[in-house]
């Protein structure tokens, strides 16, 4: 399944620290060579500052106690800078520190600055040491301390390029420690800031839109109204447009929560519109789903994709997240989506049979006999679905609430020839009524 494996193509969109959690995936999947996987994580270290990290990984790649002296010397230039930046950032750290002075702080940046000048001898200096120490923070993997030195940082930055670099490694250290709720809040405020700032070209404004789609991807597949909101986000014309001519590889997890979200039905018959002219810069066995299913009618495909698309779910670090229960590992998007996909396919047959051969429902929703029995039974007891099963034929008949479409040509045909008589009939009654007189 490498072939559909998204990471080198979604990498070079997040910091290089949103990637760890991929390659971890990755490893745990089995995808690649462990020395590949592991090789790769040095080379990201190597342009951090979590050199223990590094050193952990080369002796388990090496399977060895040494490790190189570049290693060794950047460990001491690491811990030398880090002591550096915290004399720096010291005066205004410590004012951090007591809580009934940060009470004194205030919406407004002006004041704040006027107020710590006067009060604490604290300047543009020390402002900008406190961010350079926050940065240095999360490159040692601090992300905690990062995020905090940071969200204050912003309280007192009146730059507004730095205001959002900012934002951008507070939202990174937010999806790092997993705090899913503050994450989405900082992704709403970038968002709102990418949407609205004046940026030096409109390029430049689509770039910040992309890399924050990307970054949004660790959010919505683990915050609990994820899956809405990606639609939300990802569906927006703007939006959608970024995807479509620079990165439509997001079509995958557009796809996936439209197919999982029943809500958004009237959303996604738009959005079939989009999967069928994307085929040709992008396609995975999900969007070739849907187009299986709804452009092509084509359910012998669609049963075939329904496979592969379980595949791709269980080996793509955003979708194939796992949950414990018990002594049993689950992974809950897997089964929501196969259960959506058998919907989605016994749906539109329907609208083209009346009907159906059990035996050949069963194939096409690869199930056995027994299974798509029970399956229908429960669909058809749980939805307000027309149908019913005649056992001694092994058949579902639609009894459709509208006439298909063979039908309603025929009822307007009807109507038209009815209004066509009538209208006929009064221009003779009117021409008669002239010649009487």
């Amino acid at each position: 399944m490498a072939e559909y494996d998204l990471t080198p193509r979604i990498a070079p969109n997040l910091d290089r620290h949103l990637v760890f959690p991929l390659l971890e995936f990755l490893q745990e999947r089995q995808m690649y060579p462990d020395e590949q996987i592991l090789k790769s994580k040095i080379e990201l270290l190597n342009k951090t500052n979590m050199v223990d990290y590094a050193m952990d990984i080369h002796k388990s790649l090496y399977h060895t106690e040494d490790v190189p002296q570049d290693m060794v010397e950047r460990r001491v230039e690491v811990v030398a800078r880090l002591k550096a930046l915290e004399e720096s950032a010291a005066p205004l750290v410590n004012f951090l520190q007591n809580a009934a002075a940060v009470q004194e702080l205030r919406a407004d940046k002006q004041y704040n600055l006027q107020m710590l000048h006067e009060r604490y001898q604290i300047g543009p200096q020390q402002i900008e040491a406190l961010y350079q120490y926050a940065k240095f923070q999360f490159e040692c993997g601090n992300y905690s301390g990062a995020a905090d030195y940071l969200y204050q940082y912003k309280a007192l930055c009146t730059n507004s390029d730095r205001s959002l670099s900012a934002l951008w490694g507070k939202l990174a250290a937010e999806i790092l420690m997993q705090n899913w709720d503050i994450a989405l809040e900082e992704l709403n405020r970038l968002k709102e800031i990418i949407d609205s700032k004046s940026f030096s070209s409109p390029m430049n404004q689509v770039q910040n839109r992309i890399w924050l789609m990307h970054w949004s991807l660790f959010i919505f597949f683990n915050h609990d109204n994820g899956r809405t909101q990606i639609i939300d986000l990802f569906n927006q014309d703007k939006y959608l447009n970024a995807i479509q001519t620079n990165a439509p590889h997001l079509v995958r997890y557009l796809a996936t929560a439209f197919i999982v979200n029943k809500r958004r039905r009237p959303q996604f018959k738009d959005f079939i519109k989009v999967i069928q002219p994307e085929q040709n810069s992008y396609k995975d066995p999900i969007t070739e789903f849907l187009t299986c299913v709804y452009v092509n009618y084509d359910f012998d495909g669609a049963q075939k994709k329904m496979r592969e698309c379980e595949e791709v779910i269980l080996n793509d670090p955003f979708l194939g997240k796992r949950v414990e229960e018990g002594n049993f590992s689950t992974v809950p998007l897997r089964d929501e989506f196969l259960e959506n996909a058998r919907l989605f396919i016994f749906e539109t047959y329907c609208r083209i049979h009346q009907r159906i051969d059990m035996g050949v429902l069963a194939e096409k929703l690869n199930l056995n006999y027994e299974e798509a029995e029970r399956w229908i039974v429960n669909l058809i007891r749980s939805s307000k679905l027309d149908a019913k099963i005649d056992s001694q034929s092994g058949t579902v008949i639609m009894e459709p609430n509208h006439p298909n479409v063979y039908e309603q040509l025929i009822d307007h045909t009807k109507a038209l020839s009815g209004r066509t008589y009538k209208l006929v009939g009064q221009l003779l009654e009117h021409a008669q009524s002239q010649v009487a007189r």
